[in-house]
Parts: structure tokens; sequence; C-alpha cells
């Protein structure tokens, strides 16, 4: 029988009587999207028993965003499985360092740098962020307090339904593209501090259809990690809204290391 999940406020109860604390799984968001591209994961897991919660990532600057996911991270008690979809990997791989209770990470069609890389440098060379002119990407606009030079990019719709979002149905793909959120340039130019990947063990689950950072750029990147990988015939970088089942069997793979 599948337990039902726990009520809000009994996420982080601590040992029952001989049984083990299940983990908590934190979903973290990339950049042009927001918490709801974790709906299918979150349904999902929640139906299995698992406490789950997809939070607000910034996208502001990879330095303070990470910090604002640890301190969220800091509030849980029992052990975590950490999960990053696109730049959100860049996040968990700074955020995780220094939070023992992290026993998982997970990169879904994600970054995972080095301490020094920017989220930029990542996405490779065949990329369509990289083979395409800045003004064919995005919409670039000020924001509130921007160093000098920052903008606030917004992916443009052709761009997102075409390319970031090839495996969503049209539709759902143009609502996406509307309710995006923009991320800086300065959180893509941010050079990471930490990378968690080399001390808790790691996930990957590859897209070979994603066209915003490509399966070869991921497949190195997991290969230095040593991550457990998965490649998803097809797909897109959003496979996490089109295929949430698949995306959810690897979180599943990492829950149960830790169980």
């Amino acid at each position: 029988m599948v337990a039902a999940a726990p009520p809000d406020g009994a996420a982080n109860a601590g040992h029952k009587a001989g049984k083990q604390t299940k983990p908590t799984v934190i979903l973290v968001h990339g950049a042009w999207a927001d918490t709801s591209s974790w709906n299918g994961e979150v349904s999902i897991l929640r139906r299995a028993g698992y406490t789950v919660r997809a939070i607000g990532n910034p996208l502001q600057n990879l330095t303070t965003d990470a910090q604002a996911v640890k301190y969220f991270l800091k509030s849980i008690k029992g052990p975590i499985v950490l999960v990053g979809h696109s730049y959100g990997g860049s996040v968990i791989t700074n955020a995780a360092q220094g939070v023992s209770n992290v026993k998982a990470l997970v990169y879904v069609d994600a970054a995972a740098p080095a301490v020094g890389e920017t989220t930029a440098q990542l996405s490779g060379p065949t990329s369509v962020l990289a083979k395409w002119s800045p003004s064919d990407l995005y919409d670039a606009v000020p924001y509130p307090n921007a160093p000098s030079k920052a903008s606030a990019l917004y992916l443009k719709e052709n761009v997102f339904v075409t390319k970031f979002a090839s495996s969503v149905a049209r539709e759902q793909a143009v609502n996406l593209w509307a309710t995006q959120r923009a991320a800086t340039t300065v959180a893509f130019n941010t050079p990471s501090k930490y990378a968690a990947w080399k001390t808790i063990p790691s996930w990957y689950f590859i897209s070979s259809g994603d066209q915003i950072i490509t399966p070869d750029s991921e497949k190195k990147m997991a290969s230095r990690a040593r991550s457990k990988v998965t490649v998803y015939k097809g797909g897109s970088h959003l496979t996490l809204v089109s295929d949430p089942a698949a995306v959810t069997k690897v979180i599943r793979s990492a829950i149960s290391s830790v169980q």
C-alpha cells in the first residue's frame, strides 16, 4: 500500500520507532522557469509518500541564489535529496556545500560547474545559446539595483517554443513562455565558488534532445562528477515538464540510495 503524503508541518518528523526518516526532496528550478515546472514530479513523489518542496530560485546572482537555497536547506531536518534543473544545477552545486544532511544531488538537464566556472561556459559549443546572437535569443530589460551593464533576460517566443521547450505541446509551451521568469546576465556569469558534487553522490538525467545545455556538455560534467547517468532519448530542455515520470524515476533512484 502506498503511504499517504505527510501533512504540512510533519515534513521533518524525526525517527519513529524502528523506522528510518524518509529523505525530503528539494527541487530547484532553472532560468526562464519557476516552481511550477516541477508540478509533475511533485505530484508523483507525494503520491509515493515523500515530502517534497519546489522552492523559488531568485535567478539574480549565483552566489546569492545559492545562499538563499542554503538557508532553506538548513531549515530541513533529516536527509535531503537535492535536485536542480538547468541553471538550478549550478545553484545546488553551491548551496549543498557544507550542508551535511544533503545526501544526494540530482542534475536534470543541468549545469554542474567546477570551482571558477560560470553557467554560461557550460551550455556547449553547439547549444543554441552559443550559436545565436543575444539579440536573436533574448529580450533584455533593466532591473532595479543592477550592476553596470547587467540586464534581465527573457527568452524570445520562437526560441522558447522551438528550442527550449520543443518536447512540450505547443499551446502549453507558449503559455510557459508567457509566464517565464527572467534570469540576469549576472546569474549566468558568476563563477562557481564550490563543487559539492566532489563529495556528495550525484545522478544525472540527460535529454538527448536538449538544445540549451547540450548532451555532450552534460556528459562531460557527469563524468567528472562520477554521476550515475540516465540518457533519455529525445525530450528537450523541459523534459521535466513533458515527461515527469522519467525524471522522477531518476530522483527515486537517488532517494533509494539514502534510505
